[in-house]
């Protein structure tokens, strides 16, 4: 189990106790965390459940793949912690992550 902050673009902090295994998408919608629509299901297939990673923790996320990355050219206001919430994996080792909600999903 892992601890997961969503921050939400106006500052409110959802957090969330997440299973391993899961993904950061996955939580976000079971906890109804505002901002993450995640119209795809999680495959990938489009890009709104865009979130910001902490600087903290972008190293410990990884960096997306390649089609992560085409679907991110679709997401709105892409900064370098950009990344879609479906494609991070919970682990033990992402407990106390923090993600940030976009103003708007694309």
């Amino acid at each position: 189990m892992a601890k997961i902050t969503y921050i939400a673009h106006d500052g409110t902090a959802f957090e969330v106790e997440a299973e391993n295994g899961s993904t950061v998408m996955e939580n976000a919608i079971k906890n109804a965390v505002p901002g993450i629509e995640a119209e795809c299901g999680g495959a990938c297939a489009c890009a709104t459940c865009h979130v910001y990673v902490d600087d903290a923790w972008t190293a410990k996320t990884g960096e997306a793949e390649a089609m992560e990355e085409d679907m991110l050219d679709f997401a709105y206001d892409i900064q370098p912690g950009s990344r879609l919430s479906c494609q991070i994996k919970v682990t033990d080792e992402l407990d106390g992550l923090i993600v940030r909600v976009p103003e708007r999903q694309a």
